[in-house]
């Protein structure tokens, strides 16, 4: 009875005791982090004696390096390698579908699809005799893979060439995939007894009887590596850090927002550098920013915050432009990221003009037009009592008795100089 019915799920560090099938998990687009943790739970599962290697894999697309080094891998894997397109309702578009095609074995969930593999440059628009090159190149290189493992290579073609899409039922006719599986446990059930050849040239027999599962998950690191290596998040990563450096700049000494925005804009760098980012758009956002600067502390009646909102938005549009759909940033998100950022700017120069405008509330300065209460009488000098401190004073004009209240006019020294305060009388 397979896997006596029951599939047991252990962490990446621990090996299962029973010969097991490894189970990797692929959910998002294909960037460096994701081709590294692929390569890794292979080489594991080749150490391990895993009888195969599972990919679960649901992707909208990702990087052509990041796909040619999983190919490779998988092309030169010592395990047979299974890539399952699942959970119901996924896709394995553009780099998905060199990945599915290159497995061993290849199989699919109900309502899930492949397909649209037409190469998009990164950060550029490409020449139409260059755009022809790139998608002659991918289209060669699909059918290569396609015809070294046994699959339709016209069809793998028409996925670069035309954007082709496949539903499961579809890819299973065109050959594309080898069978269908509702779960997991189906999939198992169907490679028991499949020959498949290894990188090396040897033959073997997928013998998935009295095998468990064990999943080889990411771990921490490569997840949170995962989850910044998007250009949404890069995007936002990228607009947090201009704000706090922003705020750091404006108001030196508040540490947190500068030690934020540090962290952010390293962060940001990273996911730049690893989604190949277009430097035209760092360019632009990074002018941004120092034109917000310039507005903060230079009187240009907006129009630095103007000129920086422009190229801001700008600078969003082709930071990853002339890319697949899954590897831009979201159009609304730009909107209300600029709106924010626009919004910021008005504040912190609202607030500084606000400072500078204030009234002096301390020092000599903020003792002119206070009311102060006389301790000793004046005639015309004695002393007051002005927030809990005592002052020499002198009265400008007769004289003032003790109790009584004087308004502070000028300060000399340590002397004050004052009036006495009008009283409304009442009529006889």
């Amino acid at each position: 009875m397979l896997c006596s019915l029951t599939t047991l799920f252990v962490s990446s560090g621990v090996e299962a005791e029973a010969p097991s099938i490894l189970v990797l998990s692929v959910d998002g687009n294909i960037v460096p982090i994701v081709a590294d943790y692929i390569e890794r739970g292979i080489r594991y599962a080749e150490s391990n004696g895993n009888v195969a290697c599972v990919i679960e894999l649901s992707t909208p697309g990702g990087l052509l390096n990041s796909t040619e080094k999983i190919v490779q891998v998988i092309l030169n894997a010592e395990v047979p390698v299974v890539v399952y397109v699942s959970p119901k309702g996924s896709w394995a578009a553009s780099a998905g579908t060199f990945i599915t095609v290159a497995a061993h074995v290849a199989a699919m969930a109900p309502g899930t699809s492949i397909g649209a593999a037409h190469p998009v440059a990164m950060g550029q628009e490409m020449p139409e005799a260059v755009s022809k090159k790139v998608t002659e190149h991918s289209a060669a290189w699909i059918r290569s893979i396609a015809e070294m493992r046994g699959r339709d290579a016209e069809q793998a073609r028409l996925a670069v060439t035309e954007s082709k899409s496949f539903t499961d039922s579809e890819a299973l006719e065109a050959r594309l995939i080898d069978f269908q599986a509702d779960d997991l446990d189906a999939l198992v059930v169907k490679l028991n007894g499949r020959k498949v050849t290894l990188g090396s040239g040897k033959e073997v027999v997928i013998d998935t009887s009295d095998y468990v599962l064990s999943r080889k998950v990411m771990n921490h690191m490569q997840r949170f590596l995962h989850v910044i290596s998007d250009p949404n998040i890069a995007y936002i990563l990228l607009s947090l850090a201009t704000i706090g450096l922003i705020t750091e700049i404006s108001n030196p000494g508040m540490v947190f927002p500068g030690v934020a925005g540090g962290v952010s804009l390293l962060l940001a760098f990273y996911s730049l550098g690893v989604l190949n980012a277009y430097w035209a758009g760092i360019l632009l956002m990074l002018l941004a920013f120092g034109l917000f600067i310039a507005e903060i502390f230079t009187a240009s009646f907006g129009i630095l915050i103007a000129g920086g909102i422009v190229s801001f938005i700008m600078g969003s549009l082709i930071l990853f432009s002339r890319t697949s759909p899954e590897m831009e940033v979201n159009r609304w998100l730009i909107a209300i990221v600029a709106t924010v950022m626009a919004a910021f700017v008005l504040f912190m120069v609202w607030a500084i003009i606000r400072g500078q405008r204030r009234k002096v509330a301390t020092g000599t300065e903020g003792l002119l037009g206070k009311t102060a209460v006389v301790k000793t009488r004046l005639a015309p000098k004695g002393s007051v009592l002005v927030d809990g401190e005592h002052w020499a004073a002198t009265v400008e004009s007769g004289s003032v008795e003790p109790e009584e209240e004087v308004i502070i006019t000028k300060v000399e020294g340590l002397r004050l100089i004052v009036t006495k305060k009008k009283t409304k009388g009442r009529k006889s």
